[in-house]
């Protein structure tokens, strides 16, 4: 088992790390700076999967992305999950460790999909203490992730921007902001993306993903399999004047690319927040 932490995870580009492009990433080791891997594919007791992570946290940073504890679902936290999560956290040591703000499960059946959560104070209360209740478990911090969304409740009593400011500030963890998950759910909801960027205080911020979208009958759906738009882009830059450095990933789950193209998207977010930069230097130059 490892005895030291991953290296650092640097305000800079990283790219999410699948199965499909692990032997080629260990034969090349690409000039990238962190990595970020599904903790629930590593759950496992050995194995292949677990040597690649062993190799791969010894050159890079290191985050986990968790897709299922279903933190703001009723039933209650399941305990193996957590074990197997806390065991991995202690084996990888990696500097970030991330799940959704969502339920995916409910009376004991899991559900593939992340849903979002009716944006009232009853919802905010319960998804807060089974937040702090995971940080204690595995004894640290956790960041928690916006979903987008299709449909909205009935009955919200607060935005989800409050919400998910709210729930970091009561539960004591920070926020991995999903730039593309706020532009999809900005559309279908005819809500302003701007409105929710600027809600969100920088502090709070430990992570930014970055995604592309796909386009159904004029609901735009988080895929995850196609390169970011150019709005999203846009949308991102933005982000990046209000947030200042913070680590980026670039997500690509279905229809995989080859890992080169990946690695450009990667450079491009690199560019993009640079051009922020450069651009909020104008501004107070002005």
């Amino acid at each position: 088992m490892p005895a030291t932490a991953s290296r650092p995870v640097p305000a800079q580009a990283g790219i999410g790390l699948r199965s499909a492009h692990h032997d080629e990433f260990l034969h090349r080791r690409p000039a990238i700076p962190w990595v970020e891997v599904h903790s629930e594919n590593f759950f496992a007791d050995g194995g292949r999967q677990l040597q690649v992570l062993d190799a791969v946290r010894r050159d890079y940073g290191l985050s986990l992305h968790g897709v299922g504890l279903s933190l703001g679902g009723v039933d209650p936290l399941d305990p193996d999950h957590l074990r197997r999560l806390k065991r991995l956290v202690q084996r990888a040591e990696p500097v970030l460790v991330s799940e959704h703000v969502c339920w995916s499960s409910a009376d004991g059946i899991f559900l593939n999909d992340l849903l979002p959560l009716p944006y009232t104070e009853a919802a905010l209360s319960h998804t807060a203490a089974r937040v702090a209740a995971v940080q204690d478990y595995l004894g640290r911090q956790i960041l928690v992730e916006n979903v987008s969304s299709y449909l909205q409740f009935e009955g919200a009593e607060m935005t989800e921007w409050d919400f998910l400011v709210q729930l970091a500030q009561r539960a004591g963890c920070r926020i991995l902001l999903d730039v593309n998950n706020i532009y999809v759910s900005a559309v279908n909801h005819g809500f302003q993306a701007q409105d929710y960027l600027r809600a969100i205080p920088a502090e709070l911020v430990g992570e930014v993903h970055l995604a592309g979208h796909t386009v159904a009958d004029d609901i735009l759906i988080d895929t995850h399999s196609a390169p970011v738009a150019d709005a999203v882009w846009a949308l991102y830059r933005d982000a990046r004047r209000l947030l200042g450095p913070v680590p980026t990933l670039i997500e690509w789950d279905a229809d995989l690319p080859a890992l080169d193209r990946l690695l450009a998207e990667a450079a491009r977010a690199d560019a993009e927040a640079l051009v922020a930069h450069e651009q909020n230097g104008a501004d107070r130059a002005a």
